[in-house]
């Protein structure tokens, strides 16, 4: 006798907790990817950490491999997507200011993302290089046009605008991938919602003031 068919509820249902299930693996797989590297990172460990049977990871990802490379990209495409208020019609100031403090957020909630891509990074990217050389240089590239475009209708300062990329990149992601260090001048143990927001305001207001800028808005 064939099997039933599932009802859409059910798949729903069922999407749904496969939805669930995977968020919770990837930020797991974050944390325990920043801590012990891709070599000291187990599925055990992971499993533990999200709270689930390590069969799921299994089922869900294949292999820790599969798993490091899902977290590598997702990371990127989170990174990449605040870029999308970069565009000719957009106001340069709102759109720069958006984008950084995009990123700070990012850079400050999920510390653990940018440690496991710096990590990565710091390896030669051996996982994540056709990545960078693909998705991320074509966008930066076609972004980079529109803001060649803001500086030559006079919008804002001549600036490089690649280069601008890899200095809000390297402003945001150090409060991640250093925030040790951070802490430690500082004399905390972990950064504070208030030492936080210092530190976003900074960024913005140094960044925008190169561009041209007047204060943050």
């Amino acid at each position: 006798m064939p099997l039933p068919i599932p009802s859409a509820p059910e798949d729903a249902s069922k999407g749904q907790i496969r939805q669930a299930n995977e968020a919770l693996i990837l930020v797991a797989a974050e944390r325990i990817f920043a801590g012990a590297g891709f070599a000291g990172a187990t599925m055990a460990a992971i499993a533990e950490a999200a709270g689930l049977p390590k069969a799921n990871l299994h089922y869900y990802f294949g292999s820790k491999q599969e798993l490091y490379r899902t977290v590598l990209a997702e990371t990127l495409k989170d990174w990449l997507a605040p870029t999308d208020v970069i565009t000719v019609e957009a106001d340069p100031q709102t759109a720069i200011e958006t984008y950084i403090r995009a990123k700070m957020a990012m850079s400050l909630q999920r510390p653990h993302a940018s440690r496991v891509f710096a990590n990565e990074l710091l390896h030669g990217a051996p996982i994540v290089k056709p990545l960078l050389a693909g998705d991320l240089s074509k966008l930066v590239q076609a972004k980079a046009k529109v803001i060649a475009q803001w500086v030559r209708e006079g919008r804002m300062a001549p600036v490089d605008p690649v280069h601008l990329f890899f200095t809000i990149w390297a402003a945001t992601q150090t409060y991640a991938d250093f925030e040790v260090q951070v802490c430690a001048v500082l004399g905390q143990t972990e950064l504070t919602d208030q030492e936080q927001a210092r530190a976003t305001e900074h960024v913005v207001s140094m960044i925008l003031r190169g561009c041209g800028f007047g204060q943050a808005r």
